[in-house]
């Protein structure tokens, strides 16, 4: 298990006693075994993994890399690798655990690389990662020294990948935890830097999505936005009909000057644009750990800058602004 305590008294420290007081029963109620029909196996997957201790922890590389081929037996190592396929689909990393290589989905450590050398120095600050998934840029945060990192994503998958690798890793001030945004209180205040990364798209209100990430945020504090956009000038916003890339939850994608001015009216201030890199299926694409369709298959098979919809092909944006 998980101990939570330093993460409490870190948020108490940073005058969340709000969260804190309702974080544990929060805790307990997504944990509940009976409320989730895989939730016990995968818990006890986690539970059930060999006893193995890393030489080498290293979060500040491409690749999250815990523990070396030399200090494990093959035997060990089957097992655990049989473990880590049984918690598929990957989407995040790419990790490599005790010499698994684990080729996820998205190529997680190329939009690391895009937004690093912009954003303040993590040393030192409290940081929100929201919609994390099995939280590989929280470690990415904790390499680039971070105090602490709390991920939040409400995917069960998702937080008991993660729970798999904290446990090789040790103990770590790095939480991911089994809550939506909706769940955080209102206007905490306590964090230094937050991301939301892949998040905004799949709110249905992105204005009320920009103002909870600013009310999280300590005044002065730093957001680093990345979410999908398109082509155009103010005022410009794509409302997919049905689907966009086969995904039924996507809104609204806005142009880069409409994001800003969004921004703008939620309270931020120095805003900047930082990168704009459309998705190739090189970052991200189907593997062996994770088996289903992905970009390529959801682009016009004649002219991959459509998707299958004829809408225009995934653009990405990354954005930062200050709290006031």
């Amino acid at each position: 298990m998980i101990d939570y305590q330093p993460l409490y008294e870190s948020l108490l420290n940073a005058k969340a006693d709000a969260w804190t007081k309702i974080l544990p029963q929060q805790l307990a109620t997504a944990f509940n075994c009976t409320k989730h029909g895989n939730l016990a196996g995968w818990q006890t997957l986690v539970d059930n993994l060999p006893e193995l201790t890393p030489t080498l922890r290293l979060a500040d590389a491409d690749t999250v890399q815990i523990g070396g081929t030399k200090n494990v037996s093959d035997e060990a190592r089957a097992l655990l690798e049989n473990q880590l396929k049984a918690l598929h689909p990957w989407r995040k990393g790419p990790y490599d655990l005790f010499g698994i290589k684990i080729n996820t989905e998205w190529r997680s450590d190329w939009k690391w690389n895009r937004l690093k050398n912009y954003i303040a120095p993590l040393k030192h600050r409290l940081v929100l990662d929201v919609g994390c998934g099995n939280g590989y840029h929280c470690w990415r945060m904790l390499g680039a020294h971070a105090k602490m990192v709390v991920g939040i994503d409400p995917l069960l998958l998702n937080v008991l990948q993660f729970q798999m690798i904290r446990k090789l890793y040790g103990e770590a001030p790095v939480y991911v935890l089994p809550l939506g945004m909706e769940q955080l209180p209102h206007g905490l205040k306590a964090f230094d830097t937050v991301f939301s990364m892949g998040v905004l798209y799949h709110r249905r209100s992105p204005i009320d999505h920009l103002l909870e990430l600013r009310d999280c945020l300590q005044p002065g504090g730093e957001l680093i936005l990345e979410t999908l956009v398109i082509d155009g000038g103010p005022g410009k916003v794509l409302l997919p009909e049905e689907r966009y890339a086969n995904m039924r939850n996507v809104w609204f994608l806005p142009s880069c000057e409409t994001l800003f001015s969004w921004l703008k009216r939620c309270g931020f201030i120095n805003i900047r644009l930082v990168d704009v890199t459309t998705t190739s299926i090189d970052e991200q694409r189907t593997t062996e750990w994770m088996t289903f369709h992905s970009l390529k298959d959801f682009l016009d098979a004649k002219n991959p800058q459509l998707t299958c919809e004829g809408l225009p092909a995934p653009k990405r944006a990354i954005i930062i602004a200050n709290s006031d």
